[in-house]
């Protein structure tokens, strides 16, 4: 049970650390006063005020002791009512897609294909001849009719092609791991009936052999050829639009899960200039040749003062369970054809581990049916083996659908859990339809039981796929409440502190960065999220309406409410 540590007992210790009892008191740069710091120390602290300097916390303690610490030039965050946490940390998120997405058609919350094809109608109305339509966020188990024609409950492309016939339009899948397109994308791409399944995709056919416009994993990749007609964003600006949309929503750290070197560079420019000021923690994405080529050269730890590091390896064994592409051990229970898809060799994952031990970096492969699962703690097991070492800190990302014999084998080996509280009641509603009851129960989205083995669970939203916003899938963590007013394996949900602690210490700890960040002690980073409600004492539905207050990045207020 979380019991908080007395204030007065904490002050007097902090104070005393931190040099600042005495005569004369250096001013602070940030002073956070007059309400509750939860600290998530180890200990369960909570103090009423907080004093930086440098960048780094100085003091905490009564509002009383700390004030010594406000000078001429301090900034002082009143609280009033308002609670103040560690600095919230997207654990697996896609940070420019995240910024991309601002740009394009926001399907997140169609409710069905035609709703859709109305929105891209209206795009095509506005845009120039040739151009591209982009957009993300459709996902067909959640439209409340199947469309019609359909296979395995997607649609044709012909309504979607005669409202855009002369722009190529290309929407992803809220998952990212499918695309739709039309028939002109389809026509620049040169897909036909004759085109053939890359290795761990597939082209998705009508009863005649006709593409109709969907394309899962891989075979994504195939509508390249229309992708690159369009104009791209300019990089810099999706940056800034990511980094815009993340202050907003109380995040002070994003671990980037998989982005090539070129936008590597494009980040430690923007550190240099000092554009760029929330901490990303990056995977590198790329073929085993480039990276072998590559990796020791762009490593970095806390490269501008804790703004970049670079030591993750990102590869992907398998899709997403709501495209049919995860890769399961039994086929599916509503597509008996089909086991998922393995998109990754064993073989290509077995190499790039090789080279993360060689150079130093964390192994994190995107793993989502039970088998995919399986397979990769069989390579990081025998990786482990090899190296020696009892703290690699490798992780599974999603680690969504387990089989119960893996589940004690994330504490034993201490491989992380990657997850994401909000994809457990975004998907909720269609699990049980894609395994059946059996797998479901036993092993969908088990926080509990993986908990229980000792394994570290570190909380994100995968977004774009869903909305970065930490409140929500908090809130989704500590209720598994779904959108049919459900709660989802409600035996399976955190507690307020462990949460707490999955968006703050946990992700820290799983990118080694927890000796600065994750809580709030003397000498950490002074990074912080400050909300209008108490995530530990709040009703469960006042949880879900949390807003944003401030966020703070290294004693800087980075982002203030207008409210």
């Amino acid at each position: 049970m979380y019991r908080p540590r007395s204030l007065l007992v904490y002050a007097a210790v902090t104070l005393t650390m931190s040099g600042c009892v005495g005569d004369s008191v250096e001013p602070a740069d940030l002073v956070v006063r007059g309400g509750k710091i939860v600290t998530v120390d180890a200990i369960g602290t909570e103090v009423e005020a907080l004093a930086a300097r440098d960048g780094r916390i100085v003091a905490l303690g009564l509002s009383a002791d700390v004030d010594q610490y406000v000078g001429a030039g301090t900034e002082v965050i009143e609280l009033a009512g308002a609670t103040a946490y560690p600095g919230f940390i997207e654990a697996h998120g896609h940070y420019m897609g995240v910024g991309q997405s601002t740009l394009q058609l926001d399907l997140m919350d169609v409710e069905s294909w035609d709703e859709i094809v109305n929105m891209v109608a209206e795009a095509a109305r506005n845009a120039a001849p040739g151009e591209l339509i982009v957009g993300r966020g459709w996902h067909q188990e959640k439209w409340t009719t199947r469309p019609d024609p359909q296979v395995d409950g997607l649609p044709h492309h012909d309504g979607l092609s005669e409202v855009s016939p002369g722009n190529p339009v290309i929407l992803t899948h809220a998952s990212g791991h499918a695309t739709f397109a039309n028939a002109r994308a389809m026509e620049m791409s040169g897909i036909t009936a004759d085109t053939e399944n890359p290795s761990g995709g597939e082209i998705v056919r009508d009863a005649a052999g006709e593409p109709i416009g969907a394309f899962r994993e891989t075979a994504s990749a195939l509508l390249g050829p229309a992708r690159r007609a369009a104009n791209p964003s300019e990089p810099r600006r999706v940056a800034l639009l990511a980094q815009e949309e993340a202050f907003s929503k109380g995040l002070t750290s994003f671990q980037d899960a998989g982005v090539g070197f070129q936008t590597v560079d494009l980040y430690k420019q923007m550190v240099d200039g000092d554009a760029l000021k929330i901490r990303l923690w990056v995977m590198i994405r790329a073929d085993n040749d480039d990276m072998a080529e590559n990796l020791a050269a762009y490593r970095m730890i806390g490269y501008g003062n804790d703004r970049l590091t670079v030591r993750g390896i990102k590869k992907s064994i398998d899709g997403a369970l709501g495209s049919h592409g995860a890769w399961l051990l039994e086929p599916y229970a509503d597509l008996p054809s089909s086991a998922g898809l393995n998109t990754t060799s064993i073989e290509d994952i077995e190499e790039a581990s090789r080279l993360a031990l060689e150079h130093g970096y964390q192994m994190c492969v995107h793993a989502i049916g039970d088998r995919a699962n399986r397979e990769t703690l069989d390579i990081f097991e025998a990786a482990y083996e090899r190296s020696g070492q009892d703290d690699l800190r490798w992780r599974i990302e999603h680690a969504q659908h387990l089989h119960p014999d893996d589940i004690p084998r994330f504490g034993e080996l201490g491989v992380i859990a990657s997850m994401q509280g909000v994809h457990a009641t975004s998907d909720g509603p269609w699990v049980e339809a894609k395994l059946g009851a059996r797998r479901t129960s036993e092993g969908a989205y088990v926080w509990r039981k993986l908990m229980e083995t000792g394994a570290v669970i570190a909380n994100g939203t995968d977004a774009p796929v869903e909305n970065v916003d930490p409140i929500a899938s908090y809130y989704a963590t500590i209720s598994r409440m779904m959108n049919t007013g459900e709660r989802f394996l409600p035996g399976e949900r955190m507690d307020r502190i462990e949460a707490l602690r999955s968006y703050t210490i946990n992700a820290a700890f799983a990118a080694f960065e927890d000796d600065i960040k994750g809580s709030l002690e003397i000498g950490k980073l002074a990074d912080l999220t400050i909300l209008d409600t108490d995530l530990l004492t709040a009703e469960e539905e006042a949880v879900a309406g949390a807003q944003v207050v401030a966020t703070v990045v290294g004693g800087e207020v980075v982002y203030r409410s207008s409210r």
